[in-house]
């Protein structure tokens, strides 16, 4: 398998309110798309997010869609300077996110802090520094 993730697609339970917050709130680029179709696709570096209804999703992958907690899973999106995760979290906030974690510095030398997009999607925004 070659060591890359393509696609990260989360389930929704609102697909308009979704790609109004991804699009407007975090300004996403939203690739073009039919507006029936019920998949929204994003263009990130190196990678796709995709949205779509979460009880289709459970479908397709035949599991139960009624899951809620903790799914054990947090997408992090890294950035070059500290201001920059104050910045973000601002942004996912008025998007209508919730700030799970504040900002703050980490046991790991770094600054971070958590948001959740309108399903409960836990984003991870750090300030990584390097080292070397």
């Amino acid at each position: 398998m070659d060591p890359r993730i393509t696609v990260v697609t989360l389930g929704v339970s609102d697909l308009d309110e979704s790609i109004r917050f991804y699009r407007d709130g975090l300004d996403l680029p939203l690739r073009d798309r039919d507006p029936d179709s019920d998949i929204a696709f994003f263009t990130l570096e190196g990678t796709w997010l995709a949205l779509y209804p979460r009880e289709s999703l459970a479908e397709d992958a035949t599991v139960p869609a009624d899951g809620s907690g903790f799914a054990g899973v947090t997408i992090a999106h890294n950035v070059a300077e500290q201001s920059e995760v104050d910045a973000v979290l601002d942004a996912a906030r008025t998007a209508g996110g919730e700030i799970v974690k504040p900002a703050q510095d980490a046991f790991w030398g770094g600054y971070s802090g958590y948001f959740s997009d309108p399903d409960g999607h836990l984003w991870e925004v750090a300030y990584p520094p390097l080292t070397e």
